[in-house]
């Protein structure tokens, strides 16, 4: 049975499933830890609303106890490990689908994430915080590899000018899903991988193929006319099964979802590694909340 205490919060469930992986809560001091399924709730609600932290009801605790916990566990990596740890307990169980989906969004950054910055006038310094300047302001860009089932396997980030197509092999390279009980090696091989024609050059086939993965990438038309105006010099197109191709929607659906969250929708974060962990927890809350896949007719 599923018991919520309040809207956007933690079922019973999905903190069992999380809390193994959670620090300890040893003496502080000045006393104990808070509760970390109050202090949870709390980040949660900030991620899923976008209110300044400052702003989270105070009956998930002071605000500074929230903030400090979730950048705490940001730096030691635990929102990584219990994203990789439900990739782990999906795959044991048949459910992560190794059919690979990529694509990207482009998240405006608001003037809390930007505008206060003197150096992010210089455009080195943008850069590291994932911060890209266009006509509309400041931009970030997520580069995400999700499942079959619309859920993410590794994501990064970029400033919102750069392009789909160079970052396709460093994402290739951060699929990893450890074995369960970490015995053997992380998978790290795609069964297949769909991507639109944004990701389509010569690197990243040969890329793909270095790997064997089975790849539906639709050609440009100026790549598809290069390779008929060379004739046999040309090559074969490249293999391309639109069957697969149309199941490319869950990534976009994926996208669609993590933008519910406003936090995400919105870049309120100055620094990329904040906005990093405020999109891991989106994504923990995406995996712990989806449905078991309906068997195949």
């Amino acid at each position: 049975m599923f018991v919520v205490s309040g809207r956007f919060e933690l079922t019973d469930v999905e903190y069992a499933r999380i809390a193994p992986l959670l620090p300890a809560m040893t003496r502080q001091r000045g006393g104990r830890w808070r509760d970390h399924r109050q202090v949870i709730n709390g980040i949660v609600f900030r991620v899923r609303t976008g209110v300044p932290w400052r702003d989270v009801p105070a009956r998930y605790g002071p605000w500074k106890t929230l903030y400090k916990r979730f950048t705490r566990w940001q730096e030691d990596g635990t929102w990584a490990r219990i994203e990789a740890m439900l990739h782990t307990e999906a795959d044991a169980v048949g459910d992560l689908d190794w059919h690979g989906n990529a694509d990207s969004t482009i998240v405006r950054a608001h003037q809390h994430a930007a505008g206060a910055r003197k150096e992010l006038s210089s455009s080195d310094a943008a850069r590291r915080e994932g911060l890209g300047k266009s006509r509309g302001g400041w931009t970030t860009k997520i580069h995400t590899i999700g499942d079959g089932r619309g859920r993410n396997l590794t994501s990064h980030l970029t400033p919102g000018q750069d392009s789909d197509t160079r970052q396709l092999v460093r994402l290739l390279d951060d699929v990893a899903v450890a074995r369960p009980g970490g015995i053997g090696r992380p998978r790290k091989r795609l069964d297949s991988l769909s991507a639109d024609k944004a990701y389509s050059s010569r690197g990243n086939r040969r890329s793909l193929r270095a790997r064997r993965i089975p790849h539906d990438i639709p050609e440009k038309d100026d790549q598809k006319a290069n390779r008929t105006r060379k004739g046999s010099r040309g090559g074969r197109p490249p293999t391309f099964r639109p069957h697969r191709y149309r199941q490319r929607n869950t990534i976009e659906r994926l996208m669609n979802r993590r933008k519910q969250f406003r936090a995400v929708a919105t870049r309120y974060d100055k620094l990329t590694c904040r906005y990093r962990a405020t999109v891991q927890i989106a994504d923990i809350l995406i995996w712990l909340r989806a449905k078991p896949d309906r068997p195949k007719p």
